[in-house]
């Protein structure tokens, strides 16, 4: 089996780790003898390799470099995106590129970025006067859209960092990846953090998240995989045992220090 991961413009939206997002992905696939390859999504990457992409990935940004890429997917890459995302490929969107995901994002200066329109949310920066919103983070998944996989004992919670200024709201027509448990969240107001629609997953965690995280990433390689090949995959069995105490460690960490 193959996988393609598309990556947004990794020289552009990668303020925060991504890459390691990207090597987790590669590596969990690499485990299990999946042929894993990743395309950098920049301005003059075609339509027909884009097409190709099995997932795609995108990171945070400052407001500058969100608009050079939101001019760029205007055109036919963000409908492609819309697209792909409406036929159930998967994706993992942190930080920054949620916003340009939504119907707009509103930065502490300048003037209001106007997204694809997939998500249906808004994402507003109260101003350059206002704190952000950084520290550890622990959330724990929306039951409609259980995050896990087939063979080990993780729970249902996700961990990560979170810095960002800008305030994430949802609309109706688009459910959170989880509850706050501890954190700000997509707003620090109404304890959801980040979205989810069809199989794309958007977040404000980072870490990066996948490799804090690997049962996320598992999900979203078994999804891939599925909706590429039309059929029920079930991933190799890895030993996760180092990760998995890990995870648990730092959860019970962050809900130790009140």
């Amino acid at each position: 089996m193959k996988l393609l991961t598309g990556w947004l413009y990794p020289d552009l939206m990668s303020t925060y780790g991504d890459r390691g997002n990207v090597i987790c992905l590669q590596k969990r696939c690499e485990w299990r003898g999946i042929e894993a390859q990743i395309l950098p999504i920049e301005v003059e990457t075609s339509l027909s390799e884009l097409e190709k992409v099995d997932l795609i990935m995108g990171g945070g940004s400052q407001d500058r470099q969100q608009e050079i890429v939101m001019r760029d997917l205007k055109g036919v890459k963000g409908k492609t995106i819309k697209k792909m995302i409406e036929n159930d490929k998967p994706g993992i969107f942190t930080c920054g590129a949620p916003q340009l995901l939504g119907h707009y994002y509103e930065p502490a200066i300048g003037q209001r970025i106007e997204g694809l329109g997939i998500f249906d949310m808004v994402s507003v920066c109260p101003g350059p006067d206002k704190p952000r919103c950084i520290g550890n983070i622990v959330v724990e998944t929306n039951k409609n859209y259980n995050i896990y996989n087939d063979y080990n004992s993780y729970n249902n919670y996700l961990v990560g960092f979170e810095n960002h200024g800008g305030r994430t709201y949802l609309g109706k027509n688009i459910a959170p990846l989880a509850k706050v448990i501890r954190g700000f969240g997509n707003n620090g107001e109404d304890k959801t953090e980040g979205a989810v629609y069809k199989n794309a997953v958007a977040t404000y965690l980072h870490g990066p998240v996948l490799p804090k995280n690997p049962h996320l990433a598992d999900w979203l390689i078994k999804t891939a995989l599925e909706v590429k090949y039309g059929k029920k995959i079930k991933l190799e069995r890895l030993d996760d045992d180092l990760e998995r105490h890990a995870h648990d460690f730092i959860i019970k960490k962050i809900l130790a220090n009140k």
